[in-house]
């Protein structure tokens, strides 16, 4: 038997590592394209950040691409033992399908293991390093943030198009100042104009050439009869201060980028407050203010369980991948690869899916989010047992 257990274990785990690698290999290589081909070309960034993406986004990969590779080695394997007869030959031994199946399961629990450590600890240290790596290049670079025919938003307070760009040349640029609303206040309008970055001050100047200023109307911003057209000048010189797009770029960490120990924390710190603001809401019940505060509690609240309960349901695919692949890979009798990877595709992406669109709503509390994102392995697993139950009774 302890044959049978290390032939098995070691079929399904050479074909898991290949399939894992694989599948991780095109993420990384989607996310590349989707995320940094344009940032590298128009932003002038150094090659070699590609290296740093590639490091930090591969443990987030392995969060979908080690359940789906082991679902995906699992079909195979089971698929050739059932078209190679080897399967039968086993169960005309006397083995049930329990017994066989017994490495199979074991190794999807040490997987589960694996995933549960990089969900709770790995990927989210990944995440945030891979937004202080993206916020490093705007620092050390914050003129890339300007690129040609596009509407720059990153600076506070501040909405910028520049038509075109070679370097830090500028054409038709339009700088509007906004105010609390988000309205226009004024409007620099500008043929040309050139980039200078002064980190010293935490500044760029930008200065522009044949710019033309107008004024909008405090009450009705966007009421085009009321401009006030202001004075046309040669050169005008425009600091943009960096100190609130530091402020901005570093913002308030995401419960994604928590590890386990301070997810935790976070969630107890929201309870504490929904706790304390639901105190106040009792000697002022009509206080509308602050009852949309306790709702904001309680979305935070929401959001952040639903995330802690989400990275243990991830955990849990290999198993239930496991529970289901079994079954479905005995009775395809298939043994072509694009079989088994077919059907991995699609209880993979059904099951990646129903966490997906449950996750979109994680704040809201009415729906009971934190309890909808199990549903993918309930239902899986009482497939995954009926499957395997009828195929016992075989």
């Amino acid at each position: 038997m302890r044959l049978i257990d290390r032939y098995l274990g070691r079929e399904l785990l050479t074909s898991a590592l290949f399939a894992v690698c694989t599948l991780s290999l095109v993420l990384v290589l989607g996310q590349i394209f989707k995320k940094l081909f344009e940032f590298v070309v128009d932003h002038n960034v150094p090659a070699t950040f590609i290296i740093t993406f590639i490091a930090y986004f591969l443990p987030l990969s392995l969060i979908f691409s080690i359940p789906w590779g082991f679902l995906t080695a699992v079909l195979l394997v089971f698929g050739r033992l059932s078209a190679g007869n080897e399967l039968t030959a086993l169960r005309t031994a006397g083995l049930s399908i329990w017994r066989i199946s017994r490495p199979i399961l074991v190794l999807a629990v040490v997987f589960s293991g694996v995933c549960l450590w990089i969900n709770l600890y790995v990927a989210p240290r990944a995440q945030q390093n891979l937004k202080d790596a993206f916020f490093q290049v705007a620092t050390n670079n914050p003129a890339a943030a300007f690129s040609g025919d596009q509407v720059i938003t990153d600076f506070p307070n501040k909405k910028i198009y520049v038509g075109s760009k070679e370097g830090n040349k500028l054409q038709n640029v339009h700088v509007f100042d906004l105010n609390p609303d988000n309205k226009p206040k004024s409007v620099v309008f500008a043929r040309t104009g050139s980039l200078e970055t002064d980190l010293a001050n935490k500044q760029i100047i930008m200065r522009l050439e044949g710019s033309r200023y107008e004024q909008r109307d405090s009450a009705q911003p966007n009421d085009l009869t009321k401009i006030h057209d202001g004075i046309t000048m040669g050169d005008f010189v425009f600091p943009i201060s960096l100190e609130e797009l530091y402020a901005k770029k570093q913002g308030r960490r995401k419960v994604e980028s928590f590890t386990y120990d301070e997810l935790k924390n976070d969630l107890t710190q929201k309870r504490n407050q929904l706790k304390a603001d639901k105190n106040r809401q009792k000697d002022v019940p009509d206080d509308i203010t602050l009852k949309k505060t306790v709702r904001g509690d309680v979305s935070s609240v929401t959001a952040a369980f639903t995330e802690l309960n989400k990275r243990f349901s991830y955990s849990l695919a290999c198993f239930t991948f496991a529970l289901i692949g079994i079954p479905l890979g005995i009775t395809a009798h298939r043994q072509e690869t694009s079989a088994g990877f077919g059907l991995s595709l699609v209880v993979a992406f059904t099951y990646f899916l129903i966490i997906i669109v449950v996750n979109t709503l994680r704040d809201r509390a009415n729906v009971h989010p934190e309890l909808l994102i199990w549903m993918p392995n309930v239902i899986f697993l009482i497939l995954g047992g009926v499957l395997f139950y009828r195929l016992s009774r075989r």
